[in-house]
């Protein structure tokens, strides 16, 4: 039974319009004057932040795995807006207005908006120029010191989680770390890249530091959920693989492993069920919850088979994120993983492949319970054999995590870099398909790897995929060759939206490049 779902809070839904997306403290809000200023209170108030990442993960699919060589968009004929608007990210090519690429910076930044206001109240700030966040021996709210630290913590790593996607997806960003007007929104022009990474270690930093150290079975009914310390500590050693500092990386993960309680659960599928939620694996998830409370997981019905009635799940499907078939050949056949992730529906019309790996029935549409999850202990053994490079231990926690989905091992080969780096790429492929994560590994492995580079490994899911399935396209139709060349670095990013562009009447924006 779930014992923390997250509550959506007025003041956080009660927006009304706003003249700008960054406008972070829009003046129609509750009176956040008097409220946070309890234990209580700041508790219901990060509810409401972590509730805004709903949102959010709504569509990162189409901005990360249907980037990747995992999934496609499933109707290459199609003439409606929504499948142009897939096709469009697919193959690299989306215009500067793009709706999907605007909703997730809108509710990416809402979540920040979120995070910023708790942290305010709590007297945290960010120290631009020494690099961390400093916390104010008193604050509005009456709280014990220990309270203030644990709150700090979690809000610095939602704000560090949403930035730390951003700033991938789009490069530098505007770096919001406090409640501001609209004004002084339009006046806050992009950072750099390295400005908004500072940032999230800083986040992160203290976020490991303060947040509960509780290892996983003592952790009480009312924390279930929350960010801790080790869901802090994954999340920046991930961050510090991006920034290929592999040492720092290390130190968090060998801590993690030896100190934390997590583990692997026994089966692949165990890890998913809606009946086992917040297992031993999940370190962080983005949590739903059904029963018409509209915080139900609408992401089943966007996976299911489109016309499927309610074989699969109530309300049908719409196909998105469909499966390629490179993802499906590249499965041995002994993988349990496949039949978890990847299921065919086959009534009524010709085959379809579908996302089978969240699929739940609840009594609404768009109402799952599926948990998102964000950070898992899987993730934490393969990213510790990333920094660690081709050695022994790196092979053993990659055969902790094959073993469990084939029962047999890889055999290492401590002579040959590539064989190594393709069997961490593969096994992360295999055992993270569909939770948004390759298409941020494709674009790490170009900092962390010799052989696996980003832009070739796209380039090859074209040419693997054109003869069987890009090649039915009609509207555009696309050569290879020019596929090819719109899988390159400058795509990768995605653009600036164009609103926040033509908007702002008091700085010059500067877009992306290809844009």
């Amino acid at each position: 039974m779930k014992t923390l779902k997250y509550i959506t809070l007025v003041l956080f839904v009660t927006l009304g319009s706003c003249s700008d997306i960054i406008d972070q403290y829009p003046e129609n809000n509750v009176n956040t004057g008097t409220f946070y200023t309890t234990a209580a209170e700041i508790r219901t108030a990060l509810n409401g932040c972590y509730n805004s990442l709903q949102k959010p993960v709504s569509n990162e699919w189409s901005l990360t795995e249907l980037r990747s060589d995992n999934s496609i968009m499933s109707s290459p004929g199609t003439t409606a807006v929504s499948n142009f608007d897939l096709d469009y990210l697919d193959r690299f090519y989306p215009s500067t207005s793009h709706p999907g690429i605007e909703s997730y910076w809108t509710n990416s930044y809402y979540a920040i908006k979120s995070a910023n206001l708790v942290l305010n109240s709590l007297g945290a700030n960010y120290n631009k120029t020494s690099g961390v966040i400093e916390v104010a021996a008193a604050s509005k709210a009456t709280l014990t010191d220990a309270e203030r630290k644990s709150f700090v913590a979690e809000a610095c790593f939602i704000r560090a989680m949403q930035y730390y996607n951003l700033v991938r997806l789009y490069g530098g960003v505007f770096l919001i770390d406090e409640p501001i007007s609209p004004v002084e929104a339009k006046q806050i022009n992009r950072s750099s890249v390295a400005d908004i990474y500072k940032l999230i270690v800083a986040d992160l930093v203290i976020a490991s530091n303060n947040g509960s150290k509780t290892k996983f079975a003592a952790i009480p009914a009312t924390e279930v959920g929350t960010a801790n310390s080790w869901a802090a500590k994954a999340l920046l050693a991930k961050v510090y693989l991006n920034l290929n500092k592999k040492t720092d990386a290390i130190t968090l993960l060998n801590d993690i492993i030896l100190n934390s309680g997590y583990g692997l659960q026994a089966t692949y599928a165990n890890i998913f069920s809606i009946t086992n939620e917040m297992n031993s694996e999940i370190i962080f998830a983005v949590r739903f919850k059904t029963g018409g409370l509209s915080l139900g997981n609408s992401l089943p019905n966007q996976f299911a088979p489109i016309n499927s009635g309610s074989s699969i799940i109530i309300g049908s499907g719409r196909s998105y994120n469909s499966p390629s078939r490179e993802l499906i050949d590249s499965y041995a056949a002994d993988d349990l993983r496949k039949a978890v992730n990847i299921a065919v529906y086959s009534i009524g019309r010709p085959d379809q492949i579908y996302v089978n790996k969240f699929m739940s029935k609840p009594a609404l549409i768009n109402d799952a319970e599926n948990d998102w999850p964000v950070i898992r202990y899987a993730d934490v053994l393969l990213m510790l054999s990333e920094a660690q490079g081709n050695t022994t231990s790196s092979w053993t926690q990659i055969n902790l995590i094959h073993k469990r989905a084939t029962g047999a091992t890889v055999t290492p080969d401590i002579a040959n870099i590539a064989v190594f780096e393709k069997a961490l790429a593969d096994e992360r492929r295999w055992e993270f398909a569909f939770e948004n994560q390759r298409f941020f590994d494709l674009l790490r492995f170009d900092t962390t790897m010799t052989t696996i580079k980003s832009e070739t490994t796209i380039d090859n899911h074209f040419a693997y995929m054109y003869p069987i399935y890009y090649i039915t396209y009609t509207e555009p139709r696309l050569s290879l060759a020019q596929m090819q060349a719109n899988a390159n670095p400058n795509m990768f990013l995605l653009p600036i939206p164009q609103y926040e562009i033509d908007t702002n009447s008091f700085i010059t924006i500067p877009q992306n490049p290809g844009y």
